[in-house]
């Protein structure tokens, strides 16, 4: 059912980083309200001055009071709460030590503040997490770096800590390729898959064009409960 609630609010948590701003741009493009949630505002003083109405404040994903506070504090209609965050800002040396259960937690925290609301959950999932043959990507043990794989298991973790949640939480982990295109424009073009990764899939895809997919799953919504892959067109 299309989500024609115009001026509702998105609450874009990790808001600082690539996937997330372009993403609250394309929620003010379109006429809603932008919340853009990060951990430390002071650390990104450009941030609300990406288009007018956007606001800033901050939030912590892994904070469950400090999720619920934020999304309980938007004014208004909410349409949905967006999950761009990463756990880091450049990758580790080694991921031997990452929380296991970090996206489980997340996943806890996001579906309990959007109950508060009644509210959409897309979260921007991991190209690892694409299903091929019997077992996803990351489970290649010729393909997908070894050091990788602790970090793959919490983010299938999370994955199935979604699929295991109550059926009246409205969540989708939208999936893109390994490696968006940092300053290619807009074309207005994609395509969504299943779970399963598809091979001939080899055009780019740019950060403007995964927002699109979002807002376009947020504004009129056509996978639900699932993991879908989105490509970029040629």
């Amino acid at each position: 059912m299309a989500n024609d609630r115009k001026n509702s609010s998105i609450i874009v948590f990790g808001a600082g980083g690539r996937a997330g701003r372009a993403i609250a741009q394309e929620a003010l493009r379109r006429g809603h309200r932008a919340v853009g949630v990060v951990r430390d505002p002071a650390k990104y003083p450009g941030l609300d001055a990406l288009d007018t109405g956007m606001t800033v404040v901050a939030g912590d994903l892994t904070d469950a009071d400090s999720v619920a506070a934020v999304v309980s504090g938007v004014s208004g209609d909410v349409a949905a709460v967006v999950n761009a965050v990463t756990p880091f800002t450049a990758p580790p040396e080694t991921f031997d030590d990452f929380d296991a259960d970090y996206y489980v937690g997340l996943v806890e925290n996001l579906s309990r503040a959007a109950g508060l609301r009644r509210c959409r959950v897309v979260e921007i999932g991991l190209f690892a997490m694409l299903r091929t043959g019997d077992v996803r990507l990351f489970q290649d043990e010729v393909a997908f770096p070894a050091f990788l794989r602790p970090f793959a298991v919490a983010r299938l973790r999370g994955l199935n800590a979604w699929a295991d949640h109550d059926a009246d939480v409205d969540w989708l982990v939208l999936t893109p390729p390994p490696r968006l295109a940092p300053d290619a424009p807009s074309t207005g073009r994609y395509r969504l898959g299943d779970d399963v990764h598809d091979p001939a899939a080899t055009a780019s895809l740019s950060y403007a064009d995964l927002a699109e997919a979002v807002l376009d799953q947020i504004d009129e919504p056509t996978v639900t409960r699932c993991q879908a892959a989105v490509y970029g067109l040629p």
